[in-house]
């Protein structure tokens, strides 16, 4: 199955503000910042894109459930914390 970009919008944004979240911790790796802050940020990184993953399957379930029918925005969301719960 492919992805449409168009669908992605979200996601991809998600992922882009992560890769400027990832940058920073480097940033804050080089400059010697404290610990907590560093592991903090990391985890700010990791969540986003967890999220972001969740959120690329649960429209790929919506694609095969609904075999191309439409379906409610909500039922989306619902999918993407019943993913979101797993972790």
């Amino acid at each position: 199955m492919e992805l449409v970009p168009a669908e992605m919008r979200s996601e991809i944004n998600r992922i882009k503000r992560a890769q400027g979240q990832l940058a920073g911790v480097l940033r804050m790796l080089e400059e010697g910042r404290e610990c907590e802050d560093v592991v903090l940020q990391l985890a700010a990184v990791s969540k986003a894109l967890d999220r972001a993953g969740f959120a690329i399957v649960a429209t790929g379930l919506k694609r095969c459930v609904t075999d191309g029918d439409e379906i409610d925005s909500a039922d989306v969301k619902k999918l993407e914390r019943l993913f979101l719960s797993l972790t």
